[in-house]
């Protein structure tokens, strides 16, 4: 991705973000300090989107696109006051999706830094 497609798409499927979350997870690699992630790049209209679900808190997961890029992935937080803990809360689905209309929504379009 470049910087002129920033934020590029921000409404990822559930499934592709459970991919992205295991790719990190099994990743056993030892990180070149010079490609080290230090920060994230987060587009305000990922951040809007989260907020405006019916959640007390924000979650970043963190996972590697399909260009081998560590991102973040925002879902909303519920309090569950009878298990004493935060549910995730996602996005509706929407009709621009090409995938599939019918999955829930995590929100993405970070970029890392560096390289970006």
């Amino acid at each position: 991705m470049s910087e002129e497609t920033f934020p590029g798409p921000i409404q990822i499927p559930l499934k592709i973000a459970k991919e992205w979350e295991k790719r990190y997870e099994d990743d056993t690699t030892v990180e070149d300090p010079k490609n080290k992630v230090k920060s994230y790049l987060i587009p305000r209209e990922s951040l809007e989107f989260v907020l405006q679900l019916d959640a007390d808190a924000v979650r970043a997961y963190i996972g590697i696109n399909d260009q081998g890029e560590k991102t973040l992935l925002f879902v909303g937080a519920k309090f569950d006051k009878e298990t004493g803990q935060y549910i995730d809360v996602y996005g509706p689905p929407t009709s621009q999706q090409n995938r599939s209309a019918a999955e829930e929504i995590v929100y993405d379009g970070v970029r890392s830094c560096p390289p970006y």
